[in-house]
């Protein structure tokens, strides 16, 4: 069980190793996206089943998506509306992301910038991060910090007194981010999540 410190998790993301840490939604599993292979092997994850790209900030994950002006404009309205979020948008990719992060499908990719204070202060240190819930495949998502330490003892959690979630290391809320893939002139739910889409 490796609890530590927020720079000491950001020193074990930069080394691409997996991390752990609280977001907006559930608790996330994070590489740096070139090791996401690592993250399938962890969760026992089904390749067709894509990780998502998550950044402090848009402009970070708009050179990983291309569309149309018009498109692209489209997209920077959804994310300022939605952003920092529990809403994911999945786009047509650019190919810069590692093929490793969506293995069935490389030519769209899931992007998203949470609404929490420390996701955000790890993410803007490292730089984008290959992101999934952090749970078995097939088994419900982890609610809380120590239940990951606990089934994931490899992995590096963000230690307690860290989180900013009380003792008990809770998620702000306990559903995963709403999904919506662009579908060339609108919008399609993909998951329904925390956030109702359309409002």
């Amino acid at each position: 069980m490796l609890k530590v410190s927020l720079p000491q998790l950001v020193d074990a993301a930069r080394a691409g190793q997996v991390v752990s840490f609280p977001t907006d939604t559930l608790p996330a599993l994070a590489s740096k996206p070139e090791q996401a292979a690592e993250i399938y092997r962890l969760k026992h994850r089904q390749v067709h089943k894509p990780l998502i790209l998550m950044a402090a900030k848009a402009s970070e994950l708009w050179p990983y998506v291309r569309g149309t002006a018009d498109e692209q404009a489209q997209w920077q309205a959804m994310a300022e509306q939605y952003w920092p979020g529990a809403m994911t948008l999945v786009l047509p990719a650019t190919g810069l992301h590692p093929i490793a992060m969506t293995p069935a499908n490389p030519r769209t990719l899931g992007i998203r910038v949470p609404n929490h204070e420390l996701a955000l202060d790890l993410l803007a240190a490292t730089g984008p991060l290959a992101t999934t819930s952090a749970n078995r495949s097939g088994q419900p998502p982890l609610r809380n910090l120590d239940d990951v330490a606990e089934l994931f003892p490899q992995v590096q959690v963000l230690g307690m007194g860290q989180s900013g979630e009380g003792d008990e290391g809770r998620t702000v809320a306990p559903q995963p981010s709403t999904v919506v893939a662009w579908k060339g002139c609108d919008w399609q739910v993909l998951r329904e999540g925390a956030i109702a889409f359309p409002a």
